[in-house]
């Protein structure tokens, strides 16, 4: 699937350095109680999605597209909501999902955790897909969005038969996950020294 994305430059050398270090990185896991435990309910939590993905994506996607507010940031120079931008963003949203459970926690990940940061500032906003759309998208969307990809999440972490502790345990890698992603995704908007 990754390797016909538009656009989905994991480890390749199209995306920069992140400026944050792995030690950075090992400090933010502490911070949100990231444990080996989680790696492995993340994963599971990624067998469990693998399937899903789809309808996971028409849910957020439907959720957007009701808020004129967040479909704004995927509008076009006419005002309304672009179908190509929309489109091949959700490719690669469905990409995240499965990169979320699956990928190590290393150079590449926190380099691309970087490229989605500046995806969504006005640093490269639009650049990948080509489009004329909104140049910015605000830091409070990013860390807002934390709660309905997190909470939206469990219903579909229940569906194969998991014990309600081992939902939890997915449910609460999967939330901790997200959470240091968009500290991650944070650092283009932070003034230098500041983040």
């Amino acid at each position: 699937m990754a390797e016909t994305i538009h656009g989905y430059t994991y480890g390749t050398e199209q995306v920069a350095k992140s400026p944050v270090s792995l030690e950075d990185l090992a400090l933010l896991k502490a911070a949100t109680m990231f444990t080996d435990e989680d790696e492995r309910y993340l994963r599971m939590a990624g067998e469990v999605l693998a399937d899903q993905i789809d309808e996971i994506l028409d849910l957020w996607y439907g959720w957007v597209g009701s808020h004129p507010h967040l479909v704004y940031y995927f509008s076009g120079p006419d005002g309304q909501p672009d179908p190509r931008y929309l489109q091949a963003v959700r490719a690669r949203f469905g990409q995240w999902i499965l990169d979320t459970c699956n990928r190590p926690h290393d150079q590449a990940y926190l380099d691309y955790a970087h490229e989605i940061g500046l995806r969504h500032h006005r640093t490269k906003k639009n650049q990948t897909d080509g489009v004329q759309s909104v140049p910015h998208i605000p830091l409070r969307y990013l860390i807002a969005f934390i709660y309905p990809i997190s909470s939206t999440i469990k219903p579909f972490l229940a569906r194969k038969g998991h014990s309600p502790e081992e939902v939890e345990k997915m449910h609460q890698a999967w939330f901790k996950a997200v959470v240091l992603q968009v500290a991650l995704w944070s650092y283009p908007y932070a003034k230098e020294g500041d983040w």
